[in-house]
């Protein structure tokens, strides 16, 4: 059994992956800022733990992940607020990066989105730029620990069915990069069970490879 660390876990794709991998047997322990929360984080096998990473410390963080095998980042402060983007995003995100290592938690798995990065393309004064900016600057920063990292790049989140089937690197995104919150826990449990994946980072929509076959062409 491992021990793994959910932070950002009332998030959709948190709750969905907190389900999965308790019912593959491991133990989790879901981090949320709000303890109302604990009840919906509960119904999924996890332990909820309050911890508000926007206001810990890389000390407060490397206590709570302490004895655990690998965290999950899948937090986000959901945009609409530039401050509080770069604050939870990008400070917070290396934060937990600094305190995962503090804590011995060696395997790190972040979930980004498809095409993050400096490139991203996103102009000044548009809504979505304090998140682009925000998650580049964390990625690379990810990048250059010595986490065993992987960076999850999945598409447009949708609520479609977790069916499994996905594509990776896609070279044509003119039909979109739609992606369902199901499949992006399914790809991030997958992923925590293979550390060949680590140091990869997988952009993916959904699509008609099965994910243990797709990540095979990037292990």
């Amino acid at each position: 059994m491992t021990r793994i660390a959910i932070i950002g876990g009332h998030g959709k794709v948190a709750l969905q992956l907190s389900a999965l991998l308790t019912e593959q047997g491991h133990s989790v322990t879901s981090f949320i800022r709000n303890p109302d929360h604990a009840a919906d984080v509960a119904a999924t096998g996890a332990s909820p733990s309050v911890l508000d990473v926007e206001n810990s410390t890389t000390a407060d963080i490397a206590a709570a992940l302490r004895n655990h095998d690998a965290v999950v980042w899948s937090a986000g402060a959901g945009g609409g607020n530039p401050a509080r983007t770069y604050a939870v995003d990008r400070d917070a995100a290396i934060r937990s990066m600094d305190a995962a290592a503090e804590a011995g938690v060696g395997r790190y798995v972040m979930v980004s989105y498809f095409g993050a990065g400096p490139g991203h393309g996103i102009p000044e004064g548009h809504s979505f730029r304090p998140y682009a900016e925000a998650k580049a600057a964390a990625d690379e920063y990810l990048r250059g620990t010595s986490l065993a990292w992987t960076i999850l790049g999945p598409g447009s989140l949708t609520e479609g069915p977790g069916n499994g089937l996905i594509e990776v690197d896609p070279a044509d995104t003119s039909t979109g990069t739609q992606t369902s919150r199901a499949n992006v826990a399914i790809v991030a449990a997958a992923v925590l069970d293979r550390p060949d994946t680590a140091g990869r980072t997988i952009d993916f929509r959904d699509g008609t490879r099965p994910v243990a076959d797709a990540l095979e062409s990037v292990s």
